[in-house]
């Protein structure tokens, strides 16, 4: 019934729904860190902030992410969301020509990478030295 509604109901809805009703529950356990879904919601607001003011995002842009698995994933995942644009996951273990393929299909005009993924030889078009971030 929720994929019948108009608009469908998304999981970003599902996510604040529940980050209203229950903001100090626990929804993320990664290694020795807990957060609630207050926390990520906070962390996500902010990413979206400065996605929004530094990088200009609108919604429809869609922009590739190249990060490992860590708590910052989801609420890089969440801030887009809230942006409206699309989210292109590309595998963080990807090199060389599964790399450029990856980011050519997903027709990004941004790549969001972490620092320990900067700089590598696979990124191609000056990816790998934006500060974490660069522009097709």
């Amino acid at each position: 019934r929720r994929f019948a509604r108009s608009p469908p109901e998304t999981l970003l809805d599902v996510f604040l729904l529940h980050a209203r009703r229950r903001p100090r529950q626990l929804l993320l356990r990664f290694q020795d860190e807990l957060y609630t879904y207050e926390d990520v919601d906070l962390r996500s607001n902010r990413a979206a902030w400065v996605l929004q003011r530094r990088l200009r995002l609108s919604p429809g842009t869609t922009v590739a992410v190249f990060l490992p698995n860590s708590p910052t994933y989801v609420w890089t995942w969440l801030a887009l969301a809230k942006l409206g644009c699309a989210m292109a996951c590309v595998n963080s273990n990807a090199r060389g020509r599964a790399l450029q393929h990856a980011l050519e299909a997903a027709g990004a005009t941004l790549v969001l990478s972490s620092p320990g993924e900067r700089g590598q030889r696979g990124l191609s078009g000056g990816y790998g030295d934006t500060g974490g971030c660069g522009h097709q």
